[in-house]
């Protein structure tokens, strides 16, 4: 049987579609629901579903983030969004990062089953299994990253960790971690170093600033780490590049 989830955060859909759909007609099962993104991202991992049908505005997420997040890290699967927007571009967008067909609400029952159809159909012509499935939906991957380095940019200063970063991109640790060497060829420690001292860069321009200030500040809690990795990333010490740039 062809694993199903669903999510959306309107509970009464969520019952809707387990009842209307000829769930067994198609040969297919749902195997878990939810009621936000979070939430199916972890049911999508546990369960491992060959098709997803999902909202794409719902209170927690960035509905785009989690489809490349989705497609990213499961190129095989087969996703239908329902959704509010009639935004063309964001439509664009959405079926650009992979998925099968977007349904605008209140969605007609020929159109769900037209969804199903056409799903199921992608995943038996493929025939694919975990193993020989895709290695990464190219679109996903790059829409992923670019949106994980603009979090990192503006949370620079927080203690960020990888999950942090993970989580606010609907993917695991380890898919992150994987498409940052792959694309940037950096770890996310690298990178975030590497944001960090730019942005002390910056502020080293205002000789009214404190060195040790200033490392506070891009999210060095520790003095002498942000002295060793100004100097291993600029060659030079945070007060030297002051005074070249005096």
């Amino acid at each position: 049987m062809i694993r199903v989830v669903l999510i959306d955060d309107e509970a009464i859909i969520l019952e809707g579609l387990k009842k209307v759909v000829d769930w067994s007609g198609f040969g297919c099962e749902v195997v878990a629901t939810a009621l936000n993104a979070t939430q199916g991202a972890e049911m999508i991992r546990r369960h491992q579903p060959q098709i997803v049908i999902t909202d794409i505005k719902m209170p927690d997420q960035d509905g785009l983030t989690m489809l490349a997040g989705l497609k990213s890290e499961f190129p095989a699967l087969e996703v239908t969004v329902l959704t509010g927007y009639r935004d063309f571009a964001y439509a664009q967008e959405a079926i650009r990062l992979g998925v099968t067909r977007l349904l605008l609400k209140p969605s007609k029952m020929d159109e769900i089953n037209e969804a199903m159809r056409t799903m199921t159909e992608h995943l038996r012509a493929a025939g694919l299994t975990k193993e020989d499935a895709p290695e990464e939906a190219q679109p996903a991957g790059s829409f992923l990253v670019r949106e994980a380095v603009q979090f990192m940019e503006q949370r620079f200063a927080d203690k960020l960790t990888l999950q942090d970063v993970a989580d606010h991109c609907y993917v695991s640790q380890w898919h992150l971690s994987k498409l940052l060497n792959r694309h940037l060829e950096k770890s996310f420690y690298d990178l975030l170093n590497e944001i960090r001292i730019k942005r002390a860069q910056q502020l080293l321009a205002d000789p009214k600033l404190k060195i040790g200030d200033i490392g506070e500040r891009v999210g060095y809690c520790d003095p002498g780490h942000f002295a060793r990795t100004f100097k291993k990333i600029t060659g030079m010490s945070a007060y030297e590049y002051r005074n070249s740039k005096g």
